[in-house]
């Protein structure tokens, strides 16, 4: 039974930004909700019906009101037909040039993914692009190839700025620049916090073409660094746009937004999108072009096979490690909400004897960059992780992601589970599920728009010769958070007291 759904009224037109639509419909086979609706803070939003008049939250609708910015007056909303043919495009036939063709070659990139058929055309051709797709589908890609072919035509020093939420995937998209333009000779600047700002401010110097940075140490640079300046800007891009526009990055966006020319091409990319990306739109995109290769009530992609089990708080821990044995030697994420049960689960696990390393927001660059080498080489297989991966992060190979704390927010369940089940392969998220979640679950579940399986293979009787073993590794996880809080507070007052005696040194 599809959901039921709530009528949209429209305020009368004023103004309007000309926003055109593409979108590709790729309808999956799901068990739909009951048209009940949850009583919680995300229940207001319906789960939108393919055909229907209301705009799902894939689709933002633009609000009718004047406002002071530079986007263009035009009208009503024109409407893009879908593509109806399924035959994959070659980069070729999307006007790529020859130079960045041998680049596509070598990384294996043979048929451009849908969103980059989407994409393409109108940015070759200068247009802003806001582009929604499903993670794991080549986004990075579908921005990245046309910033290149402009520096064909017209290099120059700082074109191109592209804005990241994390530090993991700013690295990872400086990676993609450079093995795309690398043919070109195209310079790109990573540009991200945890790393020496004098060693940024020498990268700088030389000014790269393009520099991939995340907000906060980029407005670092702009206030500090002499000489350094954007307001030859060509192309502005926002990598996970609905993200980097939050209250914790949206204060920073304006800052550096304001020192940025008018004059520019903007694209806003992301799997999903707000009404905060719809400001945006208004205040820095001129006649934008928005693309949605997703169905309308798709947030994941088909490929991924999404479960529940439903537990007991006390005995999550062995669970888990039963979902280990199930699944050894596989690539596996365990997403959590905490840096310190991040610590926890992975000592855990490796008292048990599997091979898992943590990464969280509070861990040092070089530490970080070190756990997500050992992750992708397989050296490691098992990557316990808070939200700071949750992004953006792209391990091709990732065959199980486990919530072992469920997000409070829906978009970022989207975008865990979107570590698996990329570019086209298959993939299994397992969501734990305790007595104190069920109210977060249902609200995922609402916001996805069908019920999820219940993961049903385990054993009650396999379960308990567990227990003993997990216990005492409990104990030992436990002990060892305790030793690590208490060595970094004693770091900190022997390196107050260093500092202490050598101000007395100077001042005797």
């Amino acid at each position: 039974m599809k959901p039921s759904r709530e009528s949209t009224t429209k305020a009368p037109a004023a103004t309007k930004p000309k926003v055109h639509k593409q979108v590709a419909t790729h309808p999956a086979k799901r068990r739909k909700l009951s048209p009940d609706p949850i009583p919680t803070k995300e229940s207001k939003k319906t789960v939108p019906e393919p055909g229907s008049e209301s705009k799902s939250e894939s689709e933002p609708e633009v609000e009718e009101e004047e406002h002071e910015s530079d986007v263009e007056d035009a009208g009503s909303e024109i409407a893009i037909p879908a593509q109806t043919s399924e035959v994959p495009k070659t980069f070729a036939e999307l006007g790529v040039h020859e130079g960045i063709l041998d680049s596509c070659k070598a990384l294996g990139y043979k048929f451009a993914t849908p969103i980059q058929a989407a994409t393409l055309p109108p940015a070759l051709e200068g247009r802003d692009v806001i582009g929604v797709a499903e993670t794991g589908s080549g986004k990075t890609a579908a921005f990245a190839i046309p910033i290149l072919q402009s520096l064909l035509s017209k290099a120059r020093p700082f074109h191109t700025l592209v804005l990241a939420p994390t530090r993991e995937l700013a690295l990872q998209i400086g990676k993609t620049f450079d093995a795309l333009g690398g043919i070109i000779n195209a310079k790109c600047c990573v540009i991200v916090g945890g790393v020496n700002m004098v060693d940024q401010m020498v990268s700088l110097a030389k000014k790269p073409h393009v520099i991939v940075a995340t907000p906060g140490r980029l407005r670092d640079h702009l206030e500090k660094t002499k000489g350094f300046s954007l307001h030859r800007l060509e192309y502005l891009v926002l990598d996970e746009a609905d993200k980097l526009l939050d209250l914790d990055f949206g204060p920073v966006i304006e800052k550096i937004l304001a020192k940025l020319p008018r004059e520019r091409k903007t694209y806003l990319f992301s799997a999903t999108m707000s009404t905060k990306v719809e400001s945006l739109q208004r205040a820095a995109l001129k006649s934008p072009v928005k693309l949605s290769v997703n169905a309308p009530d798709q947030h994941t992609t088909k490929n991924l096979t999404q479960q529940v089990w439903v537990i007991p708080q006390m005995h999550k821990d062995v669970c888990l490690v039963y979902l280990m044995n199930n699944f050894a030697g596989k690539s596996i994420i365990i997403f959590v909400r905490t840096f310190r049960e991040c610590q926890r689960v992975a000592i855990l696990l490796r008292q048990l004897g599997f091979g898992a390393v943590p990464l969280y927001g509070k861990l040092p660059m070089s530490a970080r960059v070190a756990v997500l080498n050992k992750f992708r080489e397989k050296s490691r297989d098992i990557l316990v992780a808070t939200d700071v991966a949750a992004r953006g992060l792209d391990v091709p190979a990732v065959d199980l992601v486990v919530n072992f704390d469920l997000p409070m927010d829906s978009k970022t369940y989207v975008h865990r589970v979107g570590r698996t089940a990329r570019a086209g392969r298959a993939g299994t998220a397992i969501n734990c599920c305790t007595q104190y979640d069920i109210e977060v679950f249902l609200r995922i579940e609402h916001f996805l728009g069908y019920k999820m399986d219940v993961y049903e293979d385990h054993d009650e009787e396999l379960l308990k010769p567990l227990m003993p073993r997990v216990e005492d590794a409990q104990r030992a996880a436990k002990r060892e958070v305790k030793e690590m809080e208490r060595d970094k507070k004693d770091r900190k007052r022997n390196k107050g007291k260093r500092y202490r005696d050598d101000r007395g040194e100077e001042e005797g």
